[in-house]
Formats: C-alpha cells, structure tokens, sequence
C-alpha cells in the first residue's frame, strides 16, 4: 500500500475523533485550497459554518470524494496545525498495532460469548456447548419452485428423505460460510447472501457457529480479518440517532471508535452479519425520506444506518450475510445491494438427524434406542426435519417425568390453539407453568380446551360439501374414496372410533364419539375393500390398523387373495399397519411386497408363515443377507426376488442362490452385485447345473471393471437363454460389443463354459475395432460357441456393421450347425440398459452378407440405421445417425440366397426373447 493510502486509511479510522477534537480547521482549509486541494465553492461552504464540527464534516464531504490524495493533503496539515492531537492519536504504524490487539480481545469475547447455548427451557445458568449441539443443515443456493415444495408437503417418511436429499446442493463437507460463498460455475463470488429459512430450523443457531468458527479459527476462507454479527431484534430496542460503528458496538466489546477504524481499514476484509431481517419493525416500503449517508461514523436513525449498509451507501466493499423467514424475502431482495445470493436453509435429512440425536444424548445406547424409535414414525422423522422439533423430541425423551400420552396431548392443545389462533410461535408469557412437568412448564395452558369439540366445530364449518357427500347421520358414506387430502380426517377419525379410545376419552374427558361414525366408516371400509382397489390398499390397512378390531380386520381380509403392495417401497408405519392386519389373518397366503431392507426384521414374522411371496428389497448389504434368508425360510413359492440398490459379495450371492433350492418354485431372481467377476461366474454356472426349479437369474453391477454389466440367465419357449451386455457410458465410450444372447437347450447347461465366455466378452470390450489385438479378440469368443451343444439361436449388438463383422456373423452361420436364427443389431445399450443408442449398417457390410453363400436353414437378420455413403465418408457418432438424411431405418432378413428389405418408420429395438 503507498504512502497516500496509509494517509488516507488514518484519517478515516479516526475520522469520529477529529470531527469532535480539530480545532485548527480553518488554517488547515485554508492550506488544502491554497495547495489546490479544495475548491472554491466547498471552502466557502467551510467558512459559512458555525462550529468547528460543522466545519468538519463539511471538509469531509470534500475528502471523501476527492479520494486518498486529498486526505493524504488533509494528514499532512492535520500533523503540522494539531501536532498534540495527532500525537494523541498515534502513528499509523501505532495504530495497526492497536487495532490487531483489539481484534484479538475481540475474538476471545466472541469465543466465550458464543460458545454455549441456552436452550428453550433451561434454567438460570444452564447451557450447553454449541459444539455440542449445533449440526449443519442443509442448504439449498437456488429458490424452489412451488412444485417442488408441494412435493415436499406432500411426502412422508423415505420419500420425503429422498426429496430432502435431492434438493441440497451446498458442499456438506465445508463451514456454512464457505458454502455460503462459493465461487459460482464463472468463478465469481457474491458479496451479498440472503440466507432464508423457517422458524425454528436453525438460522440463528447457524449465525451462532459462523461467528464462533471465524473467532476460533476454523473458517477455511482467509480474507475476513473481522465479523460483526446485528441483531435485528436489538435494533428493535435502540431509540435516537446511531452510527453503523455504534450499532455494531451493542454486540461487541469493540468501542464504535475502535469499529469505525476496523471497519475504514480494510472493509473489503469486514464480514457483517444481519441477523433477523424479518423481526424488524422498521417500515421499508417508503425509504425516500431517509437520509443517505456516505461514512460508518454518520449518525442517523438507526432503519437509516441499516438501510445504507445493505444498499451499499457504506461499506461496498464489504460482505453480507442476512438471515430472514420468508415472509420478508421479497422485501430484503429488493433493498440488498446487487449482485446477490439466495440461499435457503431446509433442514436436516435423517442423517442429519441421526447426527442431531448423536450429540444431544452423547450416551450410545440411549441415543441408538431414541433414534430408533423415531425412526420407526415416519411423521415423527418428517417432522425432524425441523431443527427445533428435534430438539422437542430428545427433550420430551430425555428429561419428562410425565408419561407420553399427557406430553402428546399438552403438546396437542398447545399445537391447536396455535392454529385457531394462526400463530407460527408459542410465546413464552402465554403459557402456564403446571405442576411436577419440567419440560411443559412452557407449553401448558391455564385452559382445557376439548380438542374432539373443537374439531367438530371446525370440520362441520369448513367442509359442509363433504360432509353431505361422506360423513352425516342422515347421509351414509357414500361408496367410493374422497379427495386425498381429505384421506388423513378418514384414517383419524377411525383412530377416533377405536374402542380404547373412546372408553379413554369418555372416562377422563368426559367426551364420546357418535356411534354412526364408525358403523359408517366400517361400511366403508368393507365396501373399498370388496372392490380390491390396490391403490388404496395402504390406506385401508392403516383404518384397519386405527380401528383395531381384529373381528373386523379379519372381515375386511377376507376380499383380498393377495396382497399387492409392490409398485412402491414400503414406509415403516405401512409396515406396522401390514404387521398388525397380517397377525389378524395368520392364514394369509399370498403377498407382493416393496421395502427396504431395515424393514426386514420387523416383517420377518409374516414374511416366514406366508407360502406364496413376491419380495422387492431395497438397499440391501451384505450384512442383511442373514436377515432375508430367514425371512424367506424353506418350502416357498417364490414368484420373484428383486434385490434393488444393493451392492452383494460373491459369498452373498452364493447364499441366496443356495437359499433358492430349498424353495418349491422360484420365478425370478434379481440382484445388484458389487461386481461381476470370475467367482461370480462360477457360483453361477454351479447353479446352473442343479436340478432346482427356476425362471430367471439376473446379474447387474455398475462396476466398470466387472467383466460385464449385466448377466441374464432365463427360460423362454422351453429354452435357456443367456443375455451378456455391457452398457456404454455415452456415445463416445461405445463398447466394442454391446451384447451377447444364446438360445439353447437346458439340458445342454453345462456345454459352455460361463468364466471363459465372460472374460472373453470382457476382453472384446476392452478392444477397439481399431485395434492390431481386436480380431484376435472376438474371434477367441465367438469360437466357444460351436461347442455350445443345441445353440439355436444367437443376438448380437455392436455400434456398426463393418466387413469384419460381416465376416463374423458369416463364420457363426457356418460353424454352429444347429442355429436357426442369428439377429445383429446396429447400436448399444445406454447406461442402465434401459435406452438404446442406434447405429449403423455400412455398406461394405451388407455387400459381403449379400454375396456371401449361406445355409438356408439359418436366418440372418439386421437392423439399424443404413448408410448410404462409404466408410471413409461416414459420420459415425451416434448422436447424429437418426439427424442425417443419408441413414435409413432398415431391417434387412438373409435366408440362404434370398434378401428382403424392409425400412422402417421407427426402429424396432431388439428383442432379448
């Protein structure tokens, strides 16, 4: 920094000092307009004002805009005309040195102020350690969509997990700050954020942790040499005019003197964070009568002071943080300086939660047993998403001397008053403390208020159109389901019209349920029922469960043969629903069922009685494998076990295999494995060979070191057929051979050998057609397969027909005497194999099949895109094929000498049957 700089710096550092201390003023103007610093007009302006303060500031006006030469001017005549003042002040170098201790006292202050928490409930000089508390939300950099929070609403449990998850796009594994201020995809970072969130889901908590880690050191990012934190709730409170140096004082043990240098210093350097923006009272709709200001040591209302902070008036240079609800948002972002930053805090996944629950028990067991049973509720975990909920919840478990059912229905009352009276807060002067209930003692009312009355009131004043449609004395349930937001009053009402329930309610509460509500909803249970409607089947088995009635379950049971709950995974309270109806019906036999593998244990009773099952199991490791194998037993029918999302050891998959044959009949077996090695060839081909009765074994991994991407064993028209593909990554990454399909007799199992076919597929693949080694390669492949006793059939697809794969297929034709058909598809499978990337038949290809003698008894078909142009001129690249007017769709049949082709108008993928 140059000498006019460090001048320059000094005067604005000690700036509230000399407009109140100059005395010599006048010589020193006098000076600056002789020297040709000052004008004429703004001298005379100097001269006219009355005191020496006025004069000041004046003279400031004048500095400030002529930038740091002029105040170097202003320096050098402040030391000749107040030499007792400016030694007062001290030299630059001085006042360095005073500033650094400062900050670091100020950093110290920061760490024992702000290292603990006080929580909601606790006593006079109780806290804990906010490292002990605090966990990192998540965080989102974008504004969501109202689809995408309607999706969020709507969800529950593992769904809702999953849509948490998805929406986070802050690195978890860096401080909120950091996060906060990343560089975005142009390498820019902002300077202002807006860092919006809900009540209670951890804003001041996260400001909390962004001062702690600055003064404790364990910020990553180095260029902040100072952090204030603003209270907006404290403004509420400050009356009279204020500097931004005096505002900043009231959470600091800094002077506003001391700020006002920090913050003229280096104010690129200064972080401000405004905490609260939404609890301001000020009125920002109409700032035009509010005063502009150019410097930190300005007085002016104290909504002026802030307003020229975020506008940038003051300290441009320097960043924002403000943390605000939604409610003001829209206002914030109109008044925040530009460019800015919206972020938004939505709360914990349920790792966060885990994490949450971790650090509030610091006790394994207790925590395990808490997490666990929270876990288990998926409106409870949902519900944990909110920070402040999870504190609730570790709380009422932790410390309640009273039993769950009070807790939940103080906590009810609470939550009810709360929504008559729209509230979003519960504000501690409202609330009764209630005897021996240290934990509600904030939570109470003086009142009770009969919560079953209160929502009859509301659910006849507020849905009179259902109500003659659903649920009225003289108007039966009408057959059919209402709109699913209405399902939740159905299922509550059932839980109503329980039979403890109504005995507990009329005995402590004095209070009855109408006696038609559940010979209604009964009627109507029974009659969904009697309709086999699987998509409501979740719901009635949780108004089967609420009511819980086993005669009547048992009734209801009776219409359904099976159980289809197959086309979405599970959520644990559907499986305490499905547990409970199932133990009502023991005799049950026949259930299609989705869930993840943490659900195994808790279904394993039913899962083990019932004969007949078709299971998919989510997430599964190798540590659940001893869970399922008990789950399925001996003697079953099992029509199908998909093992999705899973990531199975060869020892795994030998287990389940093994497991199979103890079963009557296997359909179908589904798994993703870790990968697709040797060993796991010979397990499979082990299999192969026994005599048990089975449909289908499918292999698929995404490792791309696997031998192959997916291995297929199945029985069609009383044939074995083995499917080997290998995905390609994108276009560009186009396996060699895409995939392989034998069709061939079962009793001829054992005729090939699985290991060396999969390494030599997997050898093809890791050659180009390019390459001096790739003839050599497919031709090591395709000459297992005359020895493959009964091959009748043969699939194959590769990016494009060229002579040397012309010259392959010509070679099968002839040597396997017993193929009746062999298929070549021009393209590739994409990614999961799920789409299908096109390619070509040259020419030169087609030529030499055409030409070519062939048996007649064997078929040859091809199909993909024809290109008309020669090899040397062709755009091969697969994105482009279906684009260029020179390919055609075809699909061209070889019988002997005779050729038919036939284009097509859309490309018929190829059939793996």
């Amino acid at each position: 920094m140059d000498q006019d700089s460090e001048c320059a710096r000094f005067v604005d550092a000690h700036w509230a000092t000399l407009v109140q201390k100059v005395i010599m003023v006048m010589p020193i103007a006098d000076e600056l307009w002789s020297g040709g610093m000052l004008q004429w007009e703004p001298y005379c302006k100097i001269r006219a004002a009355d005191t020496n303060q006025e004069k000041m500031r004046v003279l400031y006006e004048v500095l400030h805009s002529g930038g740091d030469k002029v105040k170097s001017a202003f320096y050098s005549q402040l030391e000749k005309q107040e030499p007792c003042l400016f030694r007062a002040l001290g030299t630059i170098a001085q006042t360095a040195e005073a500033l650094i201790e400062s900050l670091n006292k100020y950093k110290k202050w920061i760490q024992r102020e702000y290292e603990y928490v006080t929580e909601y409930n606790s006593l006079p000089g109780e806290y804990v350690l906010l490292s002990e508390r605090y966990t990192q939300p998540l965080i989102i950099m974008r504004h969501r969509e109202k689809r995408e929070r309607e999706e969020e609403m709507c969800a529950v449990g593992g769904s809702f997990q999953q849509l948490l998850i998805s929406r986070n796009n802050a690195d978890k594994d860096s401080s909120v700050l950091d996060a906060l201020f990343s560089a975005d995809n142009k390498g820019i970072s902002p300077r202002s954020v807006i860092l919006q969130g809900n009540s209670g889901i951890g804003k001041s908590f996260t400001a909390q942790k962004i001062m702690l880690d600055w003064a404790s050191g364990n910020l990553c990012r180095e260029e902040f040499d100072c952090l204030f934190h603003l209270k907006c709730k404290e403004l509420n409170l400050i009356s009279g005019e204020q500097s931004l140096a005096e505002l900043l004082s009231h959470n600091s043990n800094l002077t506003s003197d001391q700020i006002s240098q920090i913050l003229q210093k280096s104010p690129e350097k200064v972080f401000i964070l405004v905490d609260g923006f939404d609890e301001l009272r000020f009125a920002y709709s109409d700032t035009s009568n509010m005063p502009k200001l150019n410097h930190v040591s300005e007085k002016a209302p104290p909504e002026a002071s802030l307003k020229a902070l975020l506008r940038g008036y003051i300290l441009s240079e320097s960043f924002l943080l403000v943390t605000t609800r939604s409610t003001a948002t829209q206002i914030l972002g109109g008044l925040l300086r530009h460019p800015q930053r919206f972020t938004e805090i939505i709360g914990f996944s349920e790792k966060e939660v885990e994490e949450y629950f971790q650090r509030f028990f610091q006790d394994e067991e207790l925590f395990r047993k808490a997490f666990e049973c929270v876990k288990a509720n998926d409106t409870l975990i949902t519900a944990c998403s909110i920070p402040v909920i999870c504190w609730i919840i570790c709380t009422v478990i932790q410390g309640s001397s009273q039993s769950v059912p009070i807790l939940l229905r103080s906590l009810g009352q609470l939550a009810e008053r709360g929504m008559m009276e729209k509230q979003v807060l519960f504000e501690e002067k409202r609330i009764l403390d209630p005897p021996g209930s240290p934990f509600l003692c904030k939570f109470l009312f003086k009142r009770r208020i009969h919560f079953l009355d209160k929502l009859t009131e509301r659910f006849h004043s507020q849905t009179q159109s259902y109500l003659a449609l659903y649920l009225d004395e003289k108007f039966p349930l009408k057959y059919g389901c209402p709109e699913p937001h209405f399902l939740p009053v159905i299922q509550f009402l059932c839980g109503l019209s329980n039979k403890e329930v109504i005995s507990s309610l009329e005995e402590r509460h004095n209070l009855s349920v109408p006696s038609f509500v559940q010979a209604q909803l009964e009627e109507w249970v029974l009659h969904v029922s009697a309709s086999r409607n699987f998509s409501f089947l979740p719901f009635i088995l949780h108004c089967l469960y609420e009511l819980h009635e086993k005669e009547f379950v048992q009734k209801a049971m009776e219409a359904w043969q099976e159980l289809d709950m197959s086309w979405n995974p599970l959520s644990r309270t559907d499986c305490w629903a499905l547990l409970y109806c199932l133990d009502c019906c023991p005799h049950f036999r026949n259930l299609k069922l989705n869930f993840a593998a943490e659900e195994l244990k808790m279904l394993q009773p039913v899962l083990c009685r019932t004969p007949e099952l078709e299971l998919t199991v989510q997430n599964i490791s190798d540590a659940d494998v001893t869970d399922l194998l008990s789950a399925l037993g001996e003697g079953k029918r099992l029509r199908e076990l998909r093992l999705n999302s899973s990531c199975l050891s060869d020892e795994s998959v030998l287990q389940v295999l093994n497991a199979l044959h103890k079963q009557k009949i296997v359909g179908g077996l589904q798994i993703v494995v870790k990968s697709i090695s040797a060993d796991t060839a010979l397990i499979l081909a082990d299999f192969l060979q026994s005599k048990g009765k089975w449909e289908e074994i499918s292999l698929s991994t995404d490792d791309a070191e696997s031998l192959c991407s997916s291995l297929r064993i199945f029985s069609f028209e009383g044939k074995l057929v083995l499917n080997v593909v290998r995905w390609c990554s994108g276009p560009q990454y186009e396996p060699s051979l895409s995939e392989i399909i034998l069709k061939y007799p079962h009793s001829k199992a054992s005729s090939i050998n699985v290991k060396s076919f999969l390494q030599a597929f997997h050898s093809v693949n890791s050659t180009t057609e390019e390459s001096p080694d790739f003839d050599r390669q497919v031709d090591a492949l395709l000459s297992q397969l005359p020895s493959v006793s009964g091959l009748s059939a043969i699939n194959l697809s590769v990016p494009v027909l060229t002579e040397a794969w012309a010259s392959k297929i010509l070679f099968l034709v002839e040597s396997c005497p017993r193929l009746a058909v062999i298929s070549f598809d021009a393209g590739s499978k994409a990614s999961d194999g799920a789409e299908w990337l096109p390619g070509l038949l040259m020419e030169e290809g087609i030529k030499i099949l055409k030409e070519s003698a062939k048996r007649p008894e064997c078929i040859v078909n091809i199909r993909g895109f024809r290109c008309s142009k020669s090899s040397d001129h062709c755009t091969r690249h697969t994105e482009q094929i279906e684009e260029l007017s020179c390919n055609q769709r075809m699909t061209i049949e070889f019988c002997g000498e005779k050729c038919t082709e036939d284009i097509k108008s859309k490309l018929e993928l190829p059939d793996v049957n």
